[in-house]
């Protein structure tokens, strides 16, 4: 048994368990999901974590079950590109729903996997969702994954992916006026990274910051942290297991302000629109993270959900919450982009 295996312990499979009840849509996905029979994370390899099951995957059983086709109901086309990482090629996807005209909005998305696990089909839905309701491009950045490639690779290669779409948006359609970033998790704490990084370099910065429950801090014993323990689909233990092989050690990452969020200097930063779920062992360092960019002169939007989990972003089409949180999200990128409709 390795020592990360000793350290952890698996988290219960109850889908109730946690600070709060799952509201019915989330527990429809929880049940699917167990049904699946995903194994805890922190028992696996990382390359048998990469091919556990979802629940994004669980949603799309759900939806089969509905007869629902998600491409054809959102209706945004997407094709698969390769851009230039910090080391090399990196695949992304490009988004849009929109006729061809005009240059277009573009936000640069992130997706989650505490820097170990998943992919772009892994977090299709965000993106086209974000694509339709914020009429917009979006391009789905993938980065290099831990421990194959530890802190700060990943960051490294945001940022790359962030310069190269910012060079190349007027190819497929983009404005580089106008390039937000949107990220979920570990993507929720690229994101956010990128415009730190941008800043501290000098270059054009995003227009906006949408963070979706990021990783933003290193505290493990917050109250959401011991509140939801043993949520599901993320517990402490997954969070350890993700610091175990992500960094070099925990001091590592707390130590980067790249990754402890919190405690960063945050002035100068773009405006935000943060989301948290209030079934997550994430959701107190988000909430802290938006008061903090609040008392750094950071205008900030935002939103706690009741009632969901970790991952519910995203789940739009059998959630009715993550459509609600989605929207929002759309709203406040279309106010940065100057696309929002005024009040009537």
């Amino acid at each position: 048994m390795s020592v990360l295996e000793r350290l952890f312990q698996p988290p219960r499979s109850d889908p109730s368990q946690g600070a709060a009840p799952a509201d019915n849509d989330m527990r429809e996905v929880l049940e699917t999901f167990l049904e699946m029979n995903p194994q805890p994370l922190q028992t696996l390899t990382p390359e048998a974590a990469r091919v556990q099951p979802t629940v994004a995957d669980a949603a799309m059983v759900i939806l089969r079950r509905r007869g629902v086709d998600r491409r054809a109901d959102l209706g945004i086309e997407s094709r698969d590109i390769t851009l230039e990482g910090a080391t090399g090629p990196l695949p992304a996807r490009i988004y849009n729903g929109g006729a061809a005209g005009e240059a277009k909005p573009v936000v640069v998305y992130f997706h989650g996997g505490g820097f170990v696990i998943a992919d772009l089909d892994d977090y299709d839905a965000t993106p086209r969702a974000i694509a339709k309701f914020a009429d917009c491009i979006v391009v789905s950045c993938h980065y290099r994954q831990a421990p194959e490639h530890r802190f700060p690779a990943a960051h490294d290669d945001a940022f790359a992916a962030w310069r190269w779409v910012v060079a190349h948006s007027l190819t497929f359609g983009g404005d580089p006026h106008r390039v937000a970033v949107l990220g979920e998790s570990a993507g929720g704490n690229l994101a956010a990274a990128v415009a730190m990084m941008a800043r501290d370099s000098g270059e054009r910065g995003p227009v906006h910051m949408g963070l979706v429950y990021p990783l933003a801090g290193v505290d493990m014993a917050t109250p959401s942290y011991e509140a939801n323990a043993a949520a599901l689909p993320l517990s402490r233990a997954t969070m350890q297991w993700f610091v175990g092989h992500a960094f070099e050690s925990p001091e590592q990452a707390r130590a980067d302000p790249r990754i402890n969020l919190v405690a960063a200097d945050l002035a100068g930063l773009p405006a935000a629109t943060v989301i948290t779920a209030q079934i997550d062992p994430l959701c107190s360092e988000g909430e802290t993270l938006a008061r903090r960019l609040s008392e750094q002169g950071v205008e900030v939007r935002h939103k706690t959900f009741h009632g969901v989990t970790h991952d519910f972003f995203g789940l739009g089409l059998v959630v009715k919450d993550a459509l609600a949180a989605e929207i929002f999200m759309a709203h406040e990128l279309k106010r940065a982009f100057g696309t929002a409709l005024p009040p009537l």
